[in-house]
């Protein structure tokens, strides 16, 4: 696990100099605390006689071959150089391969296969590899730069293209070090930003700066950059399959996916929540090892926020070696490493917990295996209940006929976390509008009407005539054909996923220099789940099925009945008390940077209204000040 970075450029003027290469290599050292190397190529002459200038910047986070697997990487000649990011979790079975076609390895780590794979079979060599990861291969045979991101985004890349030369790294920090490269705010990021809580892939908060998506790649040659997909999955189409076949399927591939996950030269341990997908995670992990794995949670001192006490029951059910953190979150004194950590806005609140238990697991391990991926996979949220509850409600009775409707949309808000009030409300004002619109007003921050009211004119009209909702749109009509709960969940796979998960566990864990893997994000288990006929997962109102069915013997069954909490913090309370003189010296005073954004009494109003206890905009504060925060550090 480590933090990758470097550029290629055609013209001398545009070179990066080593104390440049070093400096974007060194900010990110936090990803990798346990070696830096740089490797630069000033003078690289190609076919046609042409100078071309390459730099490629690593820093280590040592879990594998220890002593050895310093990067970046070369071939056998030394035409071929690469740094990546991540885990290949099948590089055994691969450098068996590899060997036997007359390959010599000079590690013993995961990574040379990647390398010695590219030679064989070109940019063909990323659909082998089961892992995580963001790669960066110079091709001096070539002359041509590839970046590879892996399937389902687990590790973060990004690039930049100006004046044919390419710069890129694994954060957004490494590029805001190359002068001219993050200048300007794109206001269609902000807008999407304030709709879903993240910057979806492909844009960035900087203009011209972008994020390489998900099972994909790049090619850099003769200074154009050209994108292409190399993985992909249908996930309209349904396999036809017994609820025992898919039973003994899925738990051969999860129960492997936890089994390579466990490959380390490092202490390693789970995240144990208490919930199911943490619990089974747990519960293979120790299936597979001979001495009680190392498990983790952590606890708030208020009841709502606080799911150890169902850790501690799967703990001593399965006979970890656990350890449960109580802190009592700062929210004054984390915010600020939240914002410089992300590198650009990033609204999810949850991000302050998964800091949090990051920081107190790596005093432990170097490796923790997470739950990630369990909800969206299996249908575990219930927003998929209510978009399936909406579907039948539709069907038989029209929304305008529901008796005191009226009423209840005017009822205030309440505080609680989960209060049926709130949740009514947000169910009845979108219910009668079509599937996809349906399920993006219960995801997003600021509804559309919202954001029109709060931006300036001027703001308004820097807007492209591009709707954000035209991002979950096209994800979700990849699975069309199939059920709403089918197609919420994979909207889900290809979004929300990616762009708000796998970020939020990605930079919470390497800021603390532990990694973090994922077995339910192995390609074959999401392919797997992809395909499966939606009354295997969700039936009643219920979801997760399978995996009850599938893995329910080997944890205490209260955990797959007991109501979901999810991974939060009390945002609203924080608002109203140790957070309201932030709120007000930023947001509220007079030198607040999103003025030429935002209309300044309609963010008053938001701040009124949610101290008052008349509404709840804990999220959209939250939202707002992360926002605010991120601009006077960052520009």
């Amino acid at each position: 696990m480590c933090g990758i970075t470097g550029a290629v450029w055609h013209q001398p003027r545009h070179a990066i100099a080593p104390e440049l290469l070093s400096k974007m290599t060194d900010v990110i050292s936090h990803r990798g605390p346990n070696d830096s190397q740089t490797w630069l190529n000033p003078e690289h002459r190609d076919a046609y006689g042409n100078t071309v200038g390459i730099g490629l910047g690593f820093r280590r986070l040592s879990i594998i071959d220890i002593d050895g697997a310093r990067q970046p990487i070369a071939n056998e000649d030394g035409s071929i150089r690469m740094v990546f990011n991540g885990e290949i979790y099948n590089y055994q079975t691969l450098r068996r391969r590899l060997q036997g076609t007359g390959h010599t390895f000079a590690t013993q780590g995961d990574g040379e296969s990647i390398i010695h794979l590219y030679e064989d079979l070109g940019t063909d060599c990323f659909a082998q590899l089961n892992g995580m990861f963001a790669i960066a291969i110079w091709d001096g045979t070539r002359n041509r730069m590839v970046l590879a991101r892996d399937r389902i985004g687990q590790k973060p890349l990004y690039y930049a293209v100006r004046d044919g030369r390419l710069v890129f790294g694994s954060e957004l920090k490494c590029l805001a070090e190359v002068p001219g490269t993050c200048t300007e705010i794109d206001p269609a990021a902000v807008d999407e930003f304030l709709t879903y809580q993240y910057i979806p892939h492909p844009s960035t908060i900087w203009k011209g700066v972008r994020k390489l998506a998900p099972g994909h790649l790049a090619i850099f040659e003769n200074g154009e950059l050209k994108v292409q997909r190399y993985w992909d999955f249908d996930p309209s189409v349904q396999r036809s399959i017994t609820a025992h076949q898919a039973q003994e399927q899925l738990r051969e591939l999860l129960t492997d996916s936890v089994k390579l996950r466990m490959q380390s030269d490092v202490p390693l341990g789970t995240f144990l929540s208490g919930g199911i997908d943490s619990s089974l995670i747990t519960a293979i992990a120790q299936s597979q090892s001979d001495v009680p794995v190392n498990t983790f949670s952590i606890g708030f001192p208020i009841a709502d926020f606080d799911e150890t006490r169902y850790a501690a029951q799967v703990a001593k059910h399965l006979g970890t070696n656990h350890q449960r953190f109580e802190v009592t979150p700062n929210a004054v004194d984390v915010i600020d490493k939240l914002v410089w950590h992300y590198d650009e806005p990033f609204g999810d609140s949850s991000a302050v917990p998964t800091w949090y238990l990051s920081e107190m697991t790596k005093r432990e391990v170097t490796v923790a295996l997470s739950g990630d991926g369990g909800d969206e996979l299996f249908a575990g949220y219930e927003r998929y209940r209510a978009l399936w509850l909406s579907q039948r409600l539709q069907r038989i009775f029209p929304i305008q006929k529901i008796p005191g409707i009226g009423l209840v949309q005017r009822l205030p808000d309440s505080n609680r976390r989960r209060s049926i009030i709130r949740r009514g409300k947000r169910f009845l004002e979108a219910i009668g509008q079509p599937a996809a619109r349906r399920y993006l007003n219960w995801l997003q921050i600021f509804p559309e009407s919202l954001r029109a009211s709060l931006y300036t004119d001027g703001f308004m009209e820097s807007l492209p005539g591009d709707d954000p909702f035209e991002f979950l749109e096209s994800v979700w009509n990849r699975s069309e054909g199939r059920d709403v709960v089918t197609r919420a969940s994979m909207s889900d796979v290809l979004s929300y996923l990616p762009c708000d998960l796998c970020t939020k566990v990605d930079i919470a864990s390497m800021a603390h220099g532990l990694e973090v893997r994922q077995p339910m994000l192995d390609h074959r288990v999401v392919e797997f789940a992809a395909s499966l006929p939606v009354d295997l997962k969700f039936r009643g109102r219920r979801g997760k099925l399978i995996l009850q069915d599938t893995f329910g013997s080997m944890i205490p069954s209260s955990i797959f009945t007991r109501k979901k909490m999810g991974f939060g913090i009390p945002i609203a309370a924080w608002l109203r008390n140790e957070l309201k003189p932030m709120v007000h010296d930023t947001l509220l005073s007079s030198d607040s940077r999103t003025q030429s954004m935002f209309r300044q009494d309609a963010v008053a109003e938001l701040v009124r209204s949610h101290e008052s206890c008349e509404q709840n905009h804990g999220y959209r504060l939250w939202n707002l000040l992360i926002l605010e925060k991120w601009l006077r550090q960052w520009t």
